[in-house]
């Protein structure tokens, strides 16, 4: 089950193109928007990871960092993300552990799911957006939860 709103977001630590990432390392100074994707170069989630690139200044005006998790691996992150010129981190969830934490479930039982939370800086989860079809509203929906967190989110 997906995890909801007032719950504690789990501790993570993922590979990247650059080195490993935390939640911990990300937390404190602004909020976080974890959104987990299926697959690099997909057309839904390159919909997704280009919307997220098309209002990252919104993101960082708004006090959030933006986070991109999907079970491709590092190398797989930078092809996409220089082929998209994306701005956001993009990790690796191999296996796919850090999306069974948050309770991010699969499509059919068989496909990466499609969840974004915002978490604010004490590491708490204050919104979820699931919707494995709905690309760019994770988007909107993300930024209008970081907007509501205010300047102390």
């Amino acid at each position: 089950m997906t995890l909801a709103a007032g719950e504690k977001a789990p501790r993570f630590t993922l590979p990247s193109e650059t080195g490993p990432v935390s939640l911990d390392s990300l937390l404190g100074e602004r909020a976080v928007v974890l959104f987990f994707y299926p697959k690099d170069d997909s057309p839904g989630c390159t919909a997704e990871a280009c919307s997220f690139r098309d209002r990252y200044d919104a993101f960082v005006e708004a006090g959030a960092e933006v986070v991109g998790i999907s079970p491709d691996s590092a190398e797989s992150h930078a092809h996409f993300s220089g082929k998209h010129a994306l701005r956001v981190k993009l990790l690796s969830d191999a296996g796919g552990k850090v999306a069974a934490l948050y309770g991010v479930s699969k499509t059919l039982g068989l496909f990466p799911g499609r969840a974004t939370f915002v978490i604010d800086r004490q590491g708490t989860i204050r919104h979820v957006y699931v919707s494995q079809l709905q690309f760019r509203r994770h988007t909107s929906e993300a930024l209008d939860a970081v907007r509501k967190l205010g300047p102390s989110g």
